[in-house]
This record gives structure tokens, sequence and C-alpha cells, in this order.
């Protein structure tokens, strides 16, 4: 539980009474707390049509991407990026959590009925690389044209790609 107690530190260092909000969500029966994003992150917000098969792509090319949220429902998903990136995105789409916005967490390791990790913060930091996410939602975002188009992902249909 370690992993837990350090993740549930580095999260609640964003809080302006980081001690307040550790006692707080510790004793939360929702298992939520309400934490300022722009500090040591940034999030953005994919529709989970999108977001479950770019965490797919990100998946094969890191050993371990940083944290990301799912909503209720999993209509959207949150990858939790370099504070400053919200600020510059430009994608469409794509909601963004910066700096004078705040967003709900889920205390980790811990089962909640709405918000939950799908990749829990180690405590260590580790964000993803927004530049390398972009690539992941146009390869993800390539994916899903094909299959409405029911092609298989051959370019000229004869399978020799």
């Amino acid at each position: 539980m370690t992993g837990a107690k350090t993740a549930v530190e580095w999260l609640a260092s964003v809080a302006p009474d980081p001690d307040a909000c550790r006692f707080e969500w510790e004793r939360n029966p929702m298992g939520v707390a309400l934490l300022p994003a722009g500090k040591v992150w940034d999030v953005l917000i994919l529709p989970g049509q999108l977001g479950y098969p770019t965490l797919d792509v990100l998946s094969r090319v890191l050993d371990q991407p940083g944290p990301v949220l799912v909503d209720f429902g999993d209509a959207r998903m949150g990858f939790f990026v370099p504070p400053g990136t919200a600020a510059r995105w430009l994608g469409t789409g794509v909601r963004t959590a910066g700096r004078g916005t705040w967003i709900v967490v889920p205390y980790p390791g811990r089962s909640t009925g709405g918000v939950r990790w799908l990749i829990p913060p180690d405590g260590s930091g580790t964000l993803t690389d927004p530049a390398l996410l972009e690539l992941a939602m146009h390869e993800a975002a390539a994916g899903l044209a094909t299959e409405e188009r029911g092609g298989s992902g051959d370019r000229d249909g004869f399978g020799a790609g």
C-alpha cells in the first residue's frame, strides 16, 4: 500500500491545504476529492470512444503512461499531462483542465461508484507526453475511421496494405 500512499501524497500536494485534503479524502465515503489542475499536471479529456483506442496505442509504445481517469459510464477519459499543456492545446473535440480549473479525483486504490483510475498514479510524477498522446490519438482516430468505413485496414482492398 506504500504506492497508494505515495500517490495520495502526490495528488494531494496540489490542494490549497494538502493535509486537510488528505484527511477529508481518506474519510470521504465517496472516495473523491476536488483538486486543482495546472500546478503539477493538466488533464486532457477525450471522448471514451477515442480514449480507449488512444490508450491502447500508448500502452504499446510506453512502458508506463501517466495516470488516466475514466468517468462513470466510460463516456470520457482524462490523461494526466504536464502543466501548461491545456493552455497550448489546439485539438478539437478534446476538453482541457489546466490552471484555474478543478477536477474530481478518486482516491488511488479505492473503488468508487463514479470516476475511477484506469492507470492510477504511482506517486513518481510520471505524466503522459502530450506529443506522444497526440500521435496516439491520430493513430486511434485513423483506426476508428477505417472501422467506420467497414475496411480491414488494407489500403487497396487486396490485402497488400
